[in-house]
């Protein structure tokens, strides 16, 4: 909403462009980044949310797996002197997540037309 009341948009209109044509060529190349920006931090939210409530044993049915239930799992054998059940799937969760926005990172750079 706020890109439509634009200079740049207001110039398109004048010139006689088809509002669809607009929102393509103009809009939607400059929405485009933080959408994604958006989308990525969204996506790490919910991949740490169920994580969470997989954790706390709200989550998927423990017949499925998840990185949440994994972790709990090794909760369990933390003190016996197996530490490595729960921390590496405690790393592999970090690295998905900042996995997931560095490539949305990645993406908004890639997609940027001020970069272009």
């Amino acid at each position: 909403m706020v890109e439509r009341n634009k200079e740049y948009v207001q110039a398109a209109r004048l010139i006689g462009i088809r509002p669809g044509l607009i929102m393509l060529r103009h809009v939607l190349p400059n929405v485009m980044s933080p959408v994604l920006v958006i989308a990525t931090i969204n996506l790490t939210l919910a991949v740490i949310t169920e994580a969470t409530l997989s954790y706390l044993g709200v989550g998927v049915p423990p017949t499925q797996p998840s990185l949440g239930t994994l972790i709990r799992i090794g909760n369990d054998f933390l003190f016996s002197g197996e530490w490595w059940i729960a921390i590496f799937h405690g790393i592999a969760l970090a690295v998905l997540v900042l996995a997931i926005n560095l490539i949305g990172d990645w993406l908004r750079d890639a997609l940027n037309p001020k970069l272009r």
